[in-house]
């Protein structure tokens, strides 16, 4: 296995939950079906401070010097992120930390999960949130949110390929791989359970009708 296939195989095995959180409903269970400017912000921003939080924890306690160069590079483009979104928020705004999938990933205390769940996993999970809320902005003809959203995606989709990079100098083996699999999907199914039960709060179904 490399780095493609891994990816490949992670996707694969969480094609429903993906595209699942990857579809319109996502924004009415991140802002409780307040779909306005202010709360799609709100929720973008409390995402960018929450993952902002964790890589700058696993950055000071990472033994790998290259592992935790990565994750501090992160902590620094989550905090440039949180402050783009932020300045389009009101002065009073105050970030709310954790959630579901943060709380699983600072559990992470080796190597190898922490860039499989933080880098690779949640970020197969943000490309999809960043796409969503490209689309509510196009749909507003808000073409500076659309285009920030467009920007935050593919520096997520650096952090990403940064990750499949790192785990390839790292799993010398299939079974590594097999191993670092499980961090990445767990974390997906994270994201997926707090969404769905989000949209269960709502009276939503989160499948999709046929």
């Amino acid at each position: 296995m490399d780095a493609d296939t891994f990816r490949e195989a992670v996707e694969s095995e969480k094609r429903t939950e993906l595209e699942r959180l990857g579809s319109s409903k996502l924004l009415l269970a991140l802002t409780g079906a307040d779909l306005s400017d202010e709360s799609v912000y709100a929720a973008a921003a409390h995402s960018e401070h929450a993952a902002r939080e964790t890589f700058a924890a696993w950055a000071d306690d990472e033994s790998d010097a290259d592992v935790a160069e990565a994750f501090d590079a992160v902590a620094d483009q989550e905090r440039e992120h949180y402050d783009r979104v932020a300045a389009n928020l009101p002065d009073d705004f105050e970030p709310v930390d954790g959630g579901p999938l943060h709380e699983f990933l600072r559990g992470l205390d080796e190597t190898v999960p922490r860039v499989a769940a933080g880098l690779v996993g949640r970020g197969l999970v943000s490309v999809r949130t960043h796409r969503q809320v490209i689309g509510y902005f196009v749909n507003e003809a808000d073409t500076t949110g659309a285009d920030l959203f467009r920007e935050l995606r593919a520096e997520t989709e650096e952090s990403l390929a940064t990750g499949l990079e790192l785990l390839s100098e790292r799993c010398e083996h299939d079974d590594d791989w097999e191993r670092a699999r499980g961090p990445a999907e767990y974390v997906i199914q994270v994201a997926y359970d707090d969404y769905a039960g989000s949209l269960d709060e709502l009276g939503i179904e989160p499948k999709p009708l046929c």
